[in-house]
């Protein structure tokens, strides 16, 4: 079966101190964090885009409650306009409103049943990167 565009995507959850990330398919429906980086850790980034070879690259959009725009928006579109020049690739940008605590909640659940641990904590941005990549799939 030939792959159709945009199989397998790399998402990214920006913020201002680390970008979390994760990989997810089309195909299988699913997503699962990668890893952190640092902001402009575009070396990483690369090495990350040659290891996946994404179809496309998606992007969380930090919106304020009421669906408006905030800080943090727009250093979320910047990211996503450098990424699709940088890799001249498909870039979406899907609304990451409640992921945050969403990606807590199910850290909180990964601890309660011993797959993860309190040093775990600074992968939760590659836990929310990975549900902003299911919300896309």
């Amino acid at each position: 079966m030939p792959d159709t565009p945009e199989d397998t995507a790399l998402a990214f959850d920006v913020g201002t101190r680390v970008i979390g990330v994760a990989i997810g398919n089309r195909l299988s429906g699913s997503a699962r964090a990668l890893t952190t980086l640092a902001p402009d850790d575009w070396p990483r980034v690369d090495a990350l885009v040659a290891e996946w070879r994404p179809d496309a690259l998606v992007v969380g959009l930090p919106l304020t409650l009421d669906g408006g725009e905030q800080a943090m928006s727009q250093r979320a579109r910047a990211f996503a306009t450098q990424l699709e020049q940088r890799y001249r690739r498909p870039v979406h940008l899907v609304d990451e409103r409640n992921t945050s605590r969403e990606a807590a909640r199910r850290f909180a659940q990964q601890r309660a049943s011993g797959a993860a641990k309190r040093k775990d904590a600074a992968e939760i941005d590659a836990l929310a990167a990975a549900i902003i990549l299911e919300a896309w799939l």
